[in-house]
């Protein structure tokens, strides 16, 4: 899972937000079509090339028929959320930010959560905002999120509830107990969606915690400030990569264009129970066009008489082509770790995690569920788990 940080040099906001990820990696294809399954009416989204301070990044815009714009209530939003079949994390994250925004609204308002009219927020660019951060999150396979103190800046606004003083109310009101600094200016540079979705996903406030740097994206907002008004994301990977080993393997090769299919599973499992580290199978096309398929084998040094041996008598070759390879690993170890489908295992190597398949796929059986199902919910509460310092159990 990668980390990301919210560089806010000029601020956040919804969509500054999304133009950031997108300009990140995120993609506006498969964006849109995963956006066109909200139940929320005819909309569009518009991604472009703009620049603020001469740094160029994405500008974002969302448009919609005047009708379809404001009064949702929470409970409203989360039924069209949850109706668009998104990964649990996806549906997780954004109904978080909308319960922490109605809670924040109801505080200033005075009334309970479910009570609460979105207006600004509420409107059909505001919900794909955070929405489609959430998605462009998940397509980034972001784990860790962290941002920058917030600068506020003074003066008034314009909005369904009339004239509000900047910061706006509920922003104030989200951003308690979070790192700010004055702008230096007016104007709005914080919304409260922008707010609502760091001081949500945040695991922490400050500096950008050591990163090795994979992309850095730029979402550029409407408004011109003083200051560049721009939001930077960055986007890798934490720590170190890890103590690594080095050894020396075999690697065996040999190509095949005269055997059944049927044959090339059993000697893959032959292979495998001999003790041979990886086995592949690649097509190929040898000579006067023949389809083919070259056989790969990597095992430890001492083991390639053996794997040749294999080779030689359960497949139609007549030779095989040895050679020694150096490879660099990263160290690794199992855990054991409990989650509500059972006991996961866990491979671990540096800041690197997975989980194991078969694990996963007995999970689902066990609960009736699909192996997508399983996974999205075991991968969250391993996440979880790791992250609040879990160590689990060695692995058997």
């Amino acid at each position: 899972m990668k980390t990301l940080y919210f560089d806010c040099i000029g601020g956040i906001s919804g969509d500054m937000a999304l133009a950031a990820l997108l300009d990140a990696g995120a993609y506006i294809d498969a964006l849109r079509s995963d956006l066109a399954k909200l139940d929320l009416g005819e909309f569009a989204l518009t991604v472009e090339r703009s620049a603020k301070s001469a740094i160029t990044g994405n500008h974002v815009t969302v448009t919609a028929p005047p009708h379809q714009g404001h009064g949702r209530h929470l409970s409203h939003i989360i039924e069209v959320i949850d109706g668009a079949g998104y990964p649990t994390r996806v549906r997780d994250r954004a109904a978080r930010i909308f319960t922490r925004l109605a809670e924040a609204e109801a505080v200033i308002h005075g009334t309970d959560i479910q009570k609460i009219h979105f207006h600004e927020v509420g409107a059909v660019d505001s919900i794909v905002d955070i929405v489609g951060c959430c998605l462009a999150l998940e397509m980034l396979t972001v784990g860790h999120i962290y941002c920058s103190p917030l600068p506020l800046g003074t003066g008034f606004v314009d909005c369904a509830h009339g004239r509000m003083p900047l910061p706006a109310p509920a922003t104030l009101e989200l951003l308690k107990g979070i790192p700010t600094v004055p702008a230096g200016y007016e104007g709005e540079t914080v919304t409260p969606t922008g707010a609502a979705i760091v001081s949500t996903l945040a695991d922490g406030f400050g500096p950008c915690p050591p990163l090795i740097l994979d992309k850095v994206g730029y979402g550029i907002g409407t408004m011109d400030f003083p200051k560049p008004n721009i939001l930077r994301v960055w986007l890798g990977r934490q720590g170190t990569l890890g103590e690594v080993d080095s050894d020396a393997v075999a690697v065996l090769e040999t190509s095949i264009d005269d055997m059944s299919p049927q044959f090339f599973e059993p000697v893959t499992a032959d292979l495998f129970a001999a003790g041979a580290l990886d086995a592949y199978i690649t097509p190929i096309q040898m000579k006067k066009g023949r389809p083919a398929v070259l056989i790969t084998v990597i095992c430890a040094a001492g083991a390639a008489d053996k794997m040749t041996e294999i080779l030689l008598q359960s497949t139609t070759t007549l030779g095989v082509r040895v050679r020694t390879e150096q490879r660099t690993c990263l160290k690794r170890e199992f855990r054991t770790v409990e989650t509500s489908l059972g006991a996961i295992r866990v491979k671990l190597a540096g800041s690197k995690w997975s989980i194991e398949y078969e694990d996963v796929k007995q999970a689902a059986a066990r609960a009736g569920t699909s192996f997508r199902e399983a996974h999205e919910r075991i991968w969250i509460e391993v996440a979880d788990h790791l992250k609040q310092g879990g160590t689990g159990s060695e692995a058997k």
